[in-house]
């Protein structure tokens, strides 16, 4: 089998960051967080890696990531785009951002041709995932079975707003019955002044017990998934039109695919902290997390 392939999704502009945040330094040495995932992923086998973007990061995307990679990995780019000619939809429609994280993986459709794991460009997963997640796509995956990465959403908040989750139910065999995209989770206090997790839908509090799993766009897929994925872009499309706003999310095809008996996905758990760059004082907080992984011993202090 081919060695699987590492998609990420780097298209985005950072509104609530404030700059690009995919090309930002976190390292001591200029290291994006995109480094510090694809250092893990060349080492637990992966070889290939795919940057969705936009159309105009591709010079800036090149200056920063390809000499480095030079022999370490195969490099390429998918572009997201307006474009909706190249999935069978045929009017243009106006919008200020594009249809969000799966209309961003079905971008890289022609690039990939194996099995192949998505990612953020912004979250930082740590080695432990990208390890088990290899270990998935080279022994298990098939086009009936895919996964994700099960992180505990007490591990991924950020301390300066709201951030936005697939939030899981499993079975009693570690396999996902539906996940739902919620995005508006973050910390409050209850009655008695305790911190606690509450996701806000329609303008009503739920709260959400720290060790729910949750996906943060680490999954692992078949090229089979650009084919159900498309077909329900269409609808999605056509439902949405009028809703500049709208996003088709990556969770909502895998809960489409369970639902209807196409496919398990086997939620792999991680007890690793997750962290990442939604608002810009996070940065501070993601520094420190690396400079003590430094200490660790746990990467380089010069990755490439």
């Amino acid at each position: 089998m081919n060695k699987p392939t590492l998609l990420i999704l780097a298209a985005g502009m950072a509104s609530r960051y404030g700059s690009l945040k995919q090309i930002d330094s976190f390292g001591p040495h200029g290291e994006t967080i995109i480094d510090y995932s694809i250092y893990d992923a060349i080492k637990a086998g992966f070889g290939k890696v795919v940057f969705i973007i936009r159309e105009e990061f591709l010079e800036k995307m090149r200056e920063v990531f390809d000499e480095k990679l030079r022999g370490k990995i195969e490099v390429d780019y998918a572009f997201q785009s307006y474009d909706l000619t190249k999935f069978g939809i045929d009017r243009i429609i106006e919008r200020s951002k594009p249809w969000g994280t799966a209309h961003a993986v079905m971008s890289a459709r022609d690039k990939v041709n194996e099995p192949f794991c998505v990612i953020n460009a912004d979250d930082f997963y740590g080695t432990d995932a990208f390890v088990k997640m290899a270990q998935f796509l080279t022994t298990d995956v098939a086009d009936d079975k895919m996964a994700l990465m099960g992180f505990q959403v007490g591990n991924t908040m950020s301390d300066y707003g709201y951030v936005s989750r697939g939030v899981c139910e499993v079975d009693e065999n570690g396999h996902m019955k539906s996940v739902t995209e919620r995005t508006n989770i973050y910390y409050t206090d209850d009655d008695q002044g305790n911190r606690k997790i509450v996701y806000e839908e329609n303008g009503v509090k739920h709260d959400l017990d720290p060790k729910t799993r949750v996906s943060m766009n680490f999954w692992g897929f078949t090229p089979k998934i650009f084919d159900v994925a498309a077909g329900m872009f269409q609808d999605f499309v056509a439902s949405n039109a009028d809703n500049p706003k709208s996003e088709f999310f990556i969770p909502t095809v895998p809960d489409y695919m369970v639902k209807r008996g196409m496919a398990d996905f086997k939620v792999i758990p991680t007890s690793s902290k997750w962290f990442g760059v939604t608002y810009k004082e996070d940065k501070a907080m993601v520094q420190q997390s690396i400079s003590a992984l430094l200490a660790e011993g746990a990467y380089p202090e010069k990755l490439f």
